[in-house]
């Protein structure tokens, strides 16, 4: 490999979030990479920081082209340049959409078990989140349509969150299934926001389908959410974009996004996003397939040493979704008592909402090693949680 993914860098003291944590605890829960992003990120940073005057930054016309261009050559979609708007994140962006698109007390539709920081945009703006459990069958999920319709047939429902590929499941949604939301969308007068932050993360030969790229009715009814950031670990730049097709929606959400002051970029964000379109084709071919290689380390070691605890199939992100059930607790218990006796600091399942009850969330996105060392504290938790040694 060109890049190297298997070195450990000391994290700690560097206000990381996700690595601040006790002594001798493992943290794998926030979705944040433990690896160095692209060196050609880093070098054009570098000759920005260089310049050394860090005034107010404009959009170029290079952006739109470094956004376009790459979903046009890794997913086969032609974005007009016009569809796009800068923001300072994903989630930033969510809430000022649902600020701007709902009145307090309407409904927000979400697909459960989903990423669980939707549940603050919703509520934070004074809306009720209404849960669309997914179906989970055979160790497969899939969207219940019926379900969906009677909630968006509902007129106290204006907007839907769709997680797309799926958080924390990794399932990737196929052309069908999007293009069946997007029927039902227009026919209630819905709109759909479309989070795709995890969309290039996917396993080598599986792509995600952009819900945009469906049909006139997903473009008509939906906008997408993207970002470079978790694609290479630059979320601390806080640089994103939402792609919105229809010119009345797009007025709309533009205006949410100036109201709200998130659409101007800070000095590197702008860069880090162009360096990343333009010159990270490489970095993150080499990274899915080290992401995979790690998934499969631990499909083996969980099924071969993990009596009780089973894994989810994914083909997107680089988060397992484990299923703990057979350890006999809510999954709030089981990772309190993983993280207390081994270190491990994994995420329950539950604060996903319906459905996650069972299961935890764990980042494999991380040298190998560490990954290993994540997989024997998980087994000395599931053993003291099975033993009773433990209580839980």
């Amino acid at each position: 490999m060109k890049y190297d993914f298997d070195r450990i860098i000391d994290r700690k003291g560097t206000y990381s979030l996700k690595w601040d944590v006790g002594e001798n605890e493992l943290p794998m829960w926030v979705a944040d990479m433990d690896f160095m992003t692209a060196p050609e990120i880093t070098d054009a940073m570098r000759e920005r920081l260089d310049h050394g005057v860090f005034g107010y930054t404009d959009v170029p016309e290079r952006w739109y082209s470094a956004y376009t261009g790459w979903w046009k050559r890794r997913h086969g979609f032609e974005m007009d340049r016009e569809w796009l708007v800068f923001c300072t994140g994903v989630v930033p962006a969510i809430s000022s959409i649902v600020r701007k698109l709902t009145t307090p007390g309407e409904n927000v539709i979400v697909q459960t078990p989903v990423y669980n920081i939707f549940f603050n945009s919703i509520r934070n703006n004074g809306c009720n989140a209404v849960e669309c459990p997914l179906r989970y069958v055979n160790g497969e999920y899939s969207m219940d349509l019926d379900d969906l319709e009677r909630k968006m047939s509902d007129p106290q429902t204006p907007l839907m969150l769709l997680c797309n590929p799926q958080n924390p499941t990794g399932k990737i949604w196929d052309a069908e299934t999007l293009a069946k939301v997007g029927e039902l969308a227009v026919r209630y007068s819905v709109t759909v926001i479309s989070d795709e932050i995890h969309c290039d993360l996917t396993e080598p030969g599986s792509e995600y389908v952009p819900f945009l790229s469906v049909s006139d009715e997903c473009r008509r009814a939906g906008m997408a959410c993207i970002s470079p950031t978790k694609t290479f670990n630059i979320a601390g730049l806080q640089t994103a974009a939402v792609c919105i097709p229809d010119p009345v929606l797009s007025h709309r959400i533009r205006r949410a996004l100036n109201t709200d002051e998130v659409a101007e970029p800070n000095v590197f964000a702008v860069t880090a996003a162009i360096a990343a379109f333009e010159s990270g084709d490489g970095w993150l071919d080499e990274l899915r397939e080290y992401i995979s290689s790690n998934r499969k380390l631990c499909e083996e070691y969980i099924r071969k040493e993990i009596p009780g605890v089973s894994l989810v199939r994914g083909e997107a992100t680089y988060l397992l979704w484990i299923d703990v059930s057979g350890l006999g607790e809510d999954s709030s218990v089981t990772a309190a008592a993983i993280r207390r006796e081994t270190g491990l600091f994994v995420t329950a399942g539950s604060v996903y909402g319906s459905g996650g009850k069972n299961f935890i969330r764990m980042n494999i996105a991380c040298p190998a090693s560490v990954c290993l060392d994540g997989l024997r504290r998980l087994k000395a938790g599931a053993e003291r949680c099975l033993s009773e040694q433990v209580p839980v």
